[in-house]
């Protein structure tokens, strides 16, 4: 584990992060826009999604902090082995999801040649089942919310450490993360009432909003020896 972090749950601060994701968007708009349009770009080239979510993060950083950056840092594959190995973590998860799903359709349909009910049958198993997984999908996707960020933001290429870390720092803010998600994605999709076009200039609003949720996290967990032992000095 990074040692100059102390895993602790976040005071999750809502509204401060929309706020500061529109002015920095509003800042900076231009080279905003074309790092997003660079990462959808990357994006389409397989198992670089991730890779190009954690540049993207870095460069908003950089451009907060008033440090040179471009909007070519997009592309840059120096860190690309953890996030490689979660994409394939991501898809492996995803198979074996479906595997107790695809046998059961398969059963149904050898069934149904032979009786009426088979597909009610299937039902019983199938409904309850994408349900769980639903919920499992959105569980983990939840706890696993700052590991981006602890691999781009701050170096940690280990994933069961940033797993661990995430955990920690997400316990008890599911729901506060659950629901500045679908606050921040229902204000970047805005632009679809301009027919669609208008959303290329507002889906950059999710990378700005979750950079400063990422950023104010991993401030709280970052342990600062010259601060600890000064208040100690103090006694």
């Amino acid at each position: 584990m990074n040692v100059n972090l102390k895993p602790k749950p976040i005071n999750f601060k809502f509204g401060e992060y929309i706020n500061k994701g529109v002015e920095l968007l509003k800042k900076d708009f231009g080279n905003i826009l074309v790092a997003f349009l660079l990462c959808m770009v990357m994006a389409i080239i397989p198992f670089c999604g991730l890779v190009a979510m954690g540049n993207m993060y870095k460069y908003l950083q950089k451009l907060n902090r008033n440090q040179p950056a471009s909007p070519g840092d997009i592309f840059d594959f120096k860190d690309i082995m953890p996030y490689l190995k979660l994409q394939l973590i991501i898809f492996g998860g995803i198979f074996v999801i479906y595997i107790p799903l695809m046998i059961v359709l398969i059963l149904t349909g050898a069934l149904s040649q032979d009786r009426n009910d088979a597909g009610p049958l299937a039902m019983i198993f199938v409904i309850p089942y994408v349900i769980f997984i639903m919920v499992a999908v959105y569980y983990f996707a939840l706890k696993a919310f700052y590991m981006v960020p602890l691999i781009s933001l701050k170096g940690i290429k280990d994933l069961k450490t940033a797993w661990n870390i995430s955990k920690v720092m997400t316990r008890g803010n599911l729901i506060a993360i659950l629901l500045f998600s679908l606050v921040v994605g229902l204000l970047a999709q805005i632009g679809i009432l301009a027919c669609g076009i208008g959303i290329i200039l507002t889906i950059p609003f999710t990378y700005t909003a979750n950079y400063f949720a990422y950023e104010d996290a991993i401030q709280q967990i970052e342990h600062d020896e010259i601060t600890e032992i000064g208040s100690k000095n103090e006694f």
